[in-house]
């Protein structure tokens, strides 16, 4: 049999045709490599990775710094809502009487004894004038008893008159007298009732209610205003039970206004009771008056935080702290300048910088930036960081 015979059986054929297909995926393979070789090239983490696994070469130049050690404000946060110091719910004194003239509105500022509404008064005024006829009338009756009761007395002596005549006078004098009294308590009654058909202000301050409506009946504990006394308000803040102890009358607490104004305040009370289902207790804060008026409102809510002094505290700029995993972490270099992520533990913000409460020493070196490009164990080049005038936050 010729070698052309034998290329020509089936064996022969389906072995060739294997070797083929081997050396094409073999081909393919290795452009796929080629590719994925210079692709690492381009990819500086996956660059990254290979310096650091053939030759341990850096993978970053970095800066490291140590915490900076400064006095800090000691500051409590804090929630709550604005409300009235004192508000004073006003109402007719005088019943079944309609309203003929209301003389505020809602934000105006009233003061003390300024008339805000004024009710009907013909019916009242009617009583009235018969109340002084009244007086009038007991006041003639008790003229002309007096005068019987002063000859009655002239004449007891002399034995002119009898007792029972004389005791007589004296009584109806008496009588007079005593329906006088009634009569000016009526007439001093219907005055009261006219000077309650003016409805006023018992103190100064700002209206922050309005129920009353010219034509609609008056009647007595029915509520026509809301009045904030002294146009003053307060910070009722919610503060927790465990710090209610550092918090004391004269206390300086800032609020942020819902513009973004700080207002400045001061402790008033501190509640002598904490609310068993949240363990909050009220911290009642004086705002001044004259910011009242622009940046807060009864009703609303702001957030603040009172100044409890001073204290020296360690802190590292924001850069160099990182959040994973709802945990915060720094990037530790060691002697061999490689990089350890380390758990710390924070506690104020002030500006840039972060108090740091726990986790690492007062000299530990750190990563002062780009800690987001690095992995645990790391090897980095390291550039101290130039030295900066301390500051107190």
């Amino acid at each position: 049999m010729t070698f052309s015979t034998r290329l020509r059986s089936p064996g022969i054929k389906r072995l060739a045709l294997v070797s083929v297909l081997v050396l094409g995926v073999a081909a393919v393979w290795m452009t796929s490599q080629d590719k994925t070789d210079g692709g690492a090239r381009k990819n500086p983490v996956v660059a990254h990775d290979a310096r650091i696994t053939a030759g341990g070469k850096p993978a970053l130049t970095v800066m490291a710094i140590t915490p900076h050690f400064a006095e800090w404000r000691r500051m409590l946060p804090a929630n709550g809502s604005i409300a009235a110091w004192q508000e004073a719910v006003i109402s007719a004194e005088i019943s079944n009487l309609r309203l003929t003239e209301v003389l505020v509105n809602v934000g105006d500022v009233v003061r003390k004894g300024q008339v805000l509404a004024r009710i009907s008064n013909d019916s009242v005024e009617a009583a009235l004038a018969e109340s002084r006829a009244a007086v009038a009338e007991a006041e003639a009756m008790l003229a002309e008893a007096r005068a019987n009761g002063d000859r009655a007395r002239q004449y007891q002596a002399t034995g002119f008159m009898s007792a029972q005549q004389i005791n007589q006078y004296l009584t109806a004098e008496k009588t007079a007298l005593a329906r006088l009294n009634a009569a000016r308590a009526r007439l001093q009654a219907e005055q009261l009732r006219l000077a309650q058909t003016a409805v006023r202000a018992p103190d100064a301050g700002v209206i922050s209610a309005r129920t009353a409506t010219v034509g609609s009946m008056a009647q007595p504990g029915q509520e026509l205003f809301r009045l904030i006394r002294g146009s003053r308000l307060e910070w009722r803040a919610e503060v927790g039970a465990a710090d209610l102890g550092k918090l004391k009358p004269g206390v300086a607490a800032t609020l942020t206004a819902p513009n973004g104004a700080r207002v400045q305040g001061q402790v008033r009370m501190v509640a002598p009771t904490v609310d068993p289902q949240t363990l909050n207790g009220l911290v009642y804060v004086d705002l001044p008056i004259a910011e009242t008026g622009n940046a807060l409102r009864a009703g609303t809510f702001a957030r603040g935080e009172f100044e409890l002094g001073r204290a020296r505290a360690m802190s590292l700029p924001q850069s160099a702290v990182l959040l994973r995993d709802g945990f915060t972490y720094v990037f530790r270099i060691d002697e061999q300048n490689r990089v350890a992520q380390t758990k710390v533990a924070v506690g104020q913000r002030m500006g840039d910088q972060i108090e740091i409460v726990g986790g690492i020493a007062a000299d530990t070196r750190v990563v002062a930036s780009g800690a987001g490009f690095l992995a645990d164990g790391d090897r980095v080049r390291v550039v101290d960081a130039p030295a900066t005038a301390s500051r107190n936050p």
